[in-house]
């Protein structure tokens, strides 16, 4: 059982650039350690660039960094991050430990746990804390999507959860923040050598729509009707300068390509404005924009789940609603430009 009362980060970075997700990370740790009086850390490991990200993750609340540096750990290999984060915390023992659910702290987590012996919880969409026990509380989808799970770890110790990107407000302090920051060595000397990085390769799809920075997303579901229908649904988000985003089930038909995915399964959004079109709203698609600034909902379903959460919803035919409502758009662009 830990004894430290820590709650620690996991600053991934990836060629001297840590993600977004870390600071949403760092910004709702401060939010849980007000409640329980825990200590906010960070835990960044590279080659020779921990001083220079270490300022950043003071101006988004860390109030200590615990830095590994050795030439092994220049890129990610996860034997390698594995086998020094491992050795960190059996030493630091912290409270709980929280992962971007990227590419990297979805390889690295689950091999954290296996060699501390703790549990772990997966894709997290919302975190809080019991206020009477000071356990985690760690949401995520289950059954299929079907329902919202709140997943707990009494007996095993740090807590630890992947968090979905985008899940989280970002909120910076300032420029000028101060922290502890403590260099820590670790022996890599048995950890596995089993990969070599030859080259980094950056997957630039065309057809990709950036929904994960996108600030209004038009989204359309199977009520669209045809595959040929989806392009109304591309029409609109050109006039308002918007990502386009699909519901799985017009992504598993082909429809559109899975860039677009907008849910458990795929892409989790926080745009500004999200207009959903023809979609009914189950759990599996809400996990991944429920946190939208304003969700308009446009549905002949009266009784569509997405109308629960709908900040506007309009009952009827997508095919007579869209249409008119870029006739008003035209209206105010004119305006606008006259």
């Amino acid at each position: 059982m830990s004894t430290k009362k820590e709650l620690w980060v996991f600053a991934e970075q990836v060629d001297g650039v840590i993600p977004s997700s870390v600071y949403e990370l760092l910004s709702q740790g401060r939010i849980l350690c007000n409640e329980v009086g825990y200590r906010l850390c960070a835990a960044l490991l590279s080659n020779n660039r921990t001083a220079s990200l270490s300022q950043e993750l003071f101006n988004f609340g860390a109030k200590k960094v615990y830095t590994i540096e050795d030439p092994k750990l220049e890129y990610f290999q996860n034997d390698y991050y594995s086998t020094a984060l491992a050795q960190l915390i059996n030493e630091q023992a912290p409270k709980i430990i929280l992962y971007s659910a990227t590419s990297i702290g979805r390889c690295l987590a689950p091999s954290i746990a296996a060699k501390i012996g703790t549990g772990l919880t997966a894709d997290c969409t919302e975190l809080n804390i019991d206020p009477k026990t000071k356990l985690l509380l760690q949401t995520r989808a289950a059954y299929g999507g079907n329902i919202m799970a709140t997943i707990i770890c009494p007996k095993h110790h740090p807590q630890m959860a992947t968090v979905r990107p985008n899940v989280f407000t970002k909120n910076k302090l300032s420029e000028n923040e101060s922290g502890e920051l403590i260099h820590y060595n670790v022996d890599l000397s048995s950890a596995p050598d089993r990969m070599r990085r030859r080259k980094t390769v950056y997957n630039k799809n065309e057809d990709s729509s950036e929904l994960h920075t996108a600030q209004f997303i038009v989204s359309g579901g199977r009520g669209i009707g045809r595959p040929e229908n989806f392009r109304i649904i591309k029409d609109l988000a050109e006039e308002l300068n918007a990502a386009v985003g699909a519901s799985r089930a017009i992504t598993d038909a082909g429809w559109v390509s899975e860039n677009h995915l907008v849910g458990q399964s795929g892409r989790t959004v926080r745009p500004k404005v999200y207009i959903s079109c023809g979609i009914s709203g189950a759990i599996q698609h809400q996990v991944g924009m429920q946190k939208s600034d304003l969700i308009i909902a446009i549905n002949n379903d009266s009784n569509a789940p997405i109308f629960d959460i709908a900040d506007i919803g309009l009952v009827g035919d997508l095919h007579k609603i869209i249409p008119e409502l870029q006739k008003q758009l035209a209206v105010v662009n004119t305006k606008t430009t006259t």
